[in-house]
């Protein structure tokens, strides 16, 4: 059995082109979720809220992301290629996740605490994920903020879109080696 420094140390973004075609069933979509509930939160206030898209959904949301970046960006800027990525990562994953915070109504909370807690939550599933064998990319495209797709979404008030999870099963076992500075590199004891 692995423990949790094993999988910390071996969690790695595995992208939607990488995904096969097997589905993540919704058992194990509820597990992750389950725990990323258990994220720690200031007063809590538990901000993170979970949109699950699949099915044909998937295809919508990937033609909203792509048509949004199109419309935001400078004809001298606009990269096909990060277009088409838009558009076809939804639909190359089992299910997109759409991460999203609601602010405690009161704000008795800075909003980077709440934040901080999604950003948890979301640590959570990536862990559990790695857990079941299920690869994650975590994506924050600037359209995540877009008045489009917060109407896909059915945002409530105070709900805001960080961005988006794609689960999938990988179609090989990427062997990809951790790139980090060693730590002593980044701390200072007093």
């Amino acid at each position: 059995m692995k423990k949790i420094s094993e999988y910390i140390k071996e969690r790695r973004s595995i992208y939607p082109e990488q995904f096969s075609s097997q589905e993540v069933n919704k058992e194990e979509i509820l597990a992750l979720l389950e725990n990323a509930n258990y994220a720690p939160t200031h007063k809590l206030t538990q901000p993170w809220r979970f949109k699950i898209i699949g099915g044909e959904k998937k295809f919508e949301l990937g033609l909203i992301l792509a048509e949004q970046m199109k419309k935001i960006t400078a004809p001298e800027q606009f990269s096909e290629l990060t277009y088409n990525k838009l558009k076809s990562r939804p639909e190359k994953s089992s299910h997109a996740i759409a991460v999203c915070m609601q602010r405690d109504p009161k704000e008795s909370l800075p909003e980077w605490e709440e934040m901080a807690a999604v950003a948890m939550a979301v640590q959570n599933i990536w862990l559990s994920a790695a857990d079941f064998g299920i690869g994650m990319y975590w994506a924050t495209p600037k359209p995540s903020s877009s008045e489009a797709v917060a109407n896909f979404l059915q945002l409530e008030k105070n709900e805001k879109c960080l961005g988006f999870l794609y689960l999938g099963y990988a179609q090989a076992n990427p062997e990809q080696k951790a790139v980090r500075t060693p730590i002593e590199d980044k701390i200072k004891w007093i």
